[in-house]
């Protein structure tokens, strides 16, 4: 029996020899080619041959430039003359779009498949939910789980794991665990990224917790999540479980790579067990950028500055990250002028600073007190543009106020468009320190009448200004409202405050029954304030008692041996001074010696007590002399009575005179003869010697001068100081 054959329709595009060679010359030229004008090139080929409608072409066009350009323009655009494209052919376009440099450019995808009715399946959302987890796109992902959920998907393994890194990576951490809890099958990607996500909210000890979870299941953690399980050991400071987690890496012979191998470095590095991480890290090989800038912040934040450095010093290559950490232990270890030398030296490599090493730089500039150098940096900030970021202004703020220049720490808070409760906190605390106490509670106040909620260290800030102005009722009242108002439950710094402010009115009494009555126990700050509170109002006893509680908790304590030597001394027994510094010797404790800085045409220079090293030390005593000659014409009388030791009175009068401020302050006179203000930077508490001598001089060679001690500023012009003598 014959058969009929079918009539078919003509093939619009007959596949001829010509056209399949077209299109594999076409498909080589885009294959091989190296550069977007390449790509550029081989479509004007498709076009020139008329094979415009090959979509395996266009597709590879597409997938091509995806690759070889960092803009996604020219990609969309040929994407776009795609007509009604493939749901794989989207699918396939979605996940380049999801890991390229601009991962928004995947919406735009998505907005045409539903405009145009292309259809979308459960491979469409996998890409879509990850490129949302790098943008800040909640909205748009809230609304992409709903049509997963509408459509059925929300139940594929895929789809919800690209859900719990969406909701993870946008801090919404307990949708991300409720969707993580839904799953029935949880592969150990799902198990990482719940992991992380806690990890990435600060949540460390909920991650330490699914990593049990996970072991529980029976799931084999990969060297990724033994690493961020590592991560959050560290930034929690939990050593032992850190340790634990090193044991479980040795005991199941898993590979130790370079990433795991940093991540153990880390962990041990942010929990300050520097001789562990020393000894992982040095049998690294080569060691890289990653674990050595461990190293150097794990050094810094000991104090071992010499240590960090010479890792720093090591390091092949150093990224941004390195320097900032190093810049940043340099300024948080009391060696500010090192940092801004690093932070010229960075300059001078062409390596551009971020937000994190200008905050670091401008901390190193708040310690230094330099205000030139602080003018510099914030000009800098400005031209750089970090001048809009609210971070910087905070810092600023901080920095100028440290500097001695309240006038301008003003300025930005009042320029500032958006303060936070941090903002207010600063230049609460920039008036405290400058002993402005009325302007600190009306700032106070008036953060308040904002609706900023007042948080701990605010309190601290206005409390210490209430201790420096006297304001004994007003910090009475405040603490209690820190309480009873704003539900803070005060903490030793809080406490140390209204230890201080009663000791400085006098109340002692109040003082020590307010410290046995404290539910914390007493540290070395409480028992510091009273004891300093005793040495001012001459209460030895209570004083005695206090310093040698200090004793009890730092045996070490330079502040307290000296007050007990002090003590003894001014009360002539002999015997318990010789003893104190014979303890002191033994134990290597030496009181801190005074030190005063100045800065000058951009030049800071330091004096130590007795100093002859400056090159100018022979014109500096001669300029003394005649300094201190004009002010016994208006009533100066060394004052010796801080001075303790059995010397002859003369004697006295010369160490007294030889005070680290007293030449920085003649030194300042010699110098800079344009009647500006001059400004000093002391490590000490101002003596009362140096005060009145101060004072007197501000008076004499009409000169204002602003002198930042231990704790305060003192603003010292025409014989009177901004403290009213009460410091």
């Amino acid at each position: 029996m014959s058969r009929t054959a079918l009539a078919l329709p003509p093939n619009p595009n007959p596949a001829t020899p010509t056209t399949l060679r077209r299109h594999h010359a076409v498909l080589s030229a885009l294959s091989s080619a190296t550069s977007i004008t390449h790509l550029k090139q081989a479509h004007a080929q498709i076009l020139r041959t008329k094979l415009e409608r090959s979509t395996s072409l266009l597709l590879k066009l597409v997938i091509s430039s995806c690759t070889l350009s960092s803009s996604l323009d020219y990609a969309l655009s040929v994407f776009n003359f795609i007509p009604k494209p493939e749901t794989h052919i989207c699918n396939r376009f979605l996940r380049e779009l999801s890991r390229s440099e601009e991962p928004e450019k995947t919406l735009l995808v998505y907005e045409r498949m539903r405009t145009q009715g292309l259809a979308v399946d459960r491979f469409s959302f996998p890409p879509l939910l990850k490129a949302l987890s790098r943008v800040n796109f909640l909205v748009e992902g809230l609304e992409i789980h709903g049509l997963a959920a509408k459509m059925g998907f929300d139940s594929d393994p895929f789809v919800q794991t690209g859900l719990i890194r969406m909701y993870a990576s946008r801090g919404r951490i307990a949708e991300a665990r409720l969707m993580f809890d839904k799953m029935f099958h949880r592969d150990v990607i799902a198990w990482s990224i719940m992991i992380d996500g806690y990890c990435q909210s600060g949540l460390f000890n909920d991650a330490l917790l699914l990593f049990e979870e996970m072991k529980n299941c029976n799931v084999e953690p990969d060297e990724m999540i033994l690493s961020t399980v590592l991560s959050a050991c560290g930034r929690a400071g939990n050593l032992s479980y850190g340790k634990m987690i090193h044991d479980f890496i040795m005991e199941n012979n898993i590979v130790v790579d370079p990433y795991l191998q940093s991540a153990l470095v880390t962990m041990y590095a942010s929990c300050g067990t520097m001789d562990l991480a020393l000894d992982l890290f040095e049998k690294m090989s080569p060691k890289n950028v990653v674990a050595s800038t461990a190293m150097v912040t794990g050094y810094s934040k000991l104090g071992q500055i010499e240590d960090s450095r010479s890792i720093f010093n090591q390091m092949v290559k150093k990224d941004l990250v390195c320097w900032s950490a190093m810049i940043s232990g340099y300024a948080e270890s009391n060696s500010p002028q090192e940092a801004l030398n690093l932070f010229n030296e960075m300059q001078s490599l062409g390596i551009k600073p971020d937000q994190v090493t200008m905050l670091s730089v401008i901390t190193a500039c708040a310690h230094l007190g330099a205000l030139d150098q602080a003018k510099w940096v914030h000009i800098f900030v400005d031209k750089n543009g970090f001048g809009g970021a609210l971070p910087i202004n905070n810092a600023l703020i901080d920095m100028y106020a440290k500097c001695g220049s309240l006038e301008r720490a003003r300025r930005i808070f009042d320029k500032m468009p958006r303060k936070n409760v941090i903002s207010w906190t600063c230049m609460i605390s920039a008036f405290a320190m400058h002993g402005d106490a009325s302007n600190a509670l009306s700032f106070f106040h008036q953060m308040k009448d904002e609706n900023i909620e007042p948080n701990g260290v605010t309190f601290v800030g206005v409390l210490y200004a209430c201790s420096h102005a006297g304001l004994v009722e007003e910090g009475r009242r405040i603490f209690n409202s820190m309480i009873n108002e704003h539900n803070i439950t005060p903490k030793h710094e809080h406490y140390g405050c209204i230890v201080d402010l009663f000791g400085r009115a006098n109340l002692l009494r109040e003082a020590l029954e307010l410290v046995e009555a404290m539910p914390l126990a007493p540290n070395v700050v409480i028992w510091g304030s009273l004891m300093a509170a005793c040495r001012v109002h001459g209460e030895i006893e209570l004083g005695e008692f206090a310093a040698k509680r200090l004793l009890e908790l730092d045996p070490d304590h330079d502040g307290a041996h000296v007050f007990l030597s002090n003590i003894y001394a001014k009360a002539r027994r002999w015997e318990d001074v010789g003893q104190v510094r014979k303890l002191m010797k033994h134990k290597g404790i030496s009181k801190e010696r005074g030190c005063s800085r100045i800065e000058l045409n951009n030049e800071i220079h330091e004096f130590l007590v007795a100093d002859r090293i400056h090159k100018h030390a022979e014109k500096i005593y001669e300029k003394l002399n005649e300094v201190v000659s004009k002010l016994k014409l208006v009533g100066y009388a060394p004052n010796t009575s801080s001075i303790l030791v059995d010397l002859e009175e003369e004697e006295k009068k010369e160490v007294v005179l030889w005070h680290s401020e007293k030449l920085a302050l003649c030194y300042g006179l010699m110098k800079d003869r344009t009647g500006s203000c001059i400004r000093i930077i002391k490590n000490l508490r101002v003596c009362e010697d140096c005060h009145t001598f101060i004072k007197l001089a501000s008076k004499v060679y009409e000169r204002e001068i602003v002198v930042r001690d231990r704790s305060r500023f003192h603003h010292y012009k025409d014989g009177v100081c901004s403290c009213k003598d009460y410091w």
